[in-house]
């Protein structure tokens, strides 16, 4: 019989697979009361310039999640997630109950940002 060698959809739902692992690890780790962007997050997972394939993760997570999802928020410190939607609610009142000042819909990054506050 001859080998199987493994499709191209294969190898990339791997590569997906591995991505989100380490975008997981990554969220994992960020503090309470403490913030990164998307692409922070991308860098800090080492995908490097992948912002926007962290929200497509995050914005997959399983129902009743306790990674600390509504910790990242847009460059400039933007929430992204609407105000008045369920889960935009539920990301501001998470960051306030950790102690996190949002002022205009934005969080201090040089105050609350993490790893070291900078600002992506």
């Amino acid at each position: 019989m001859p080998r199987r060698t493994p499709a191209i959809t294969d190898i990339s739902q791997e590569s997906l697979q591995m991505r989100r692992e380490a975008i997981y690890l990554a969220l994992s780790q960020i503090p309470e009361g403490h913030v990164v962007t998307y692409g922070d997050l991308a860098r800090l997972a080492g995908l490097g310039r992948s912002a926007r394939l962290v929200g497509r993760i995050l914005g997959q997570l399983p129902d009743g999640t306790t990674l600390p999802w509504h910790r990242v928020i847009a460059a400039g410190g933007r929430i992204s997630l609407p105000l008045g939607s369920v889960s935009g609610n539920e990301q501001r009142a998470r960051l306030r109950a950790e102690g996190v000042r949002i002022h205009n819909d934005r969080v201090d990054i040089r105050r609350h940002g993490w790893p070291s506050g900078e600002q992506s």
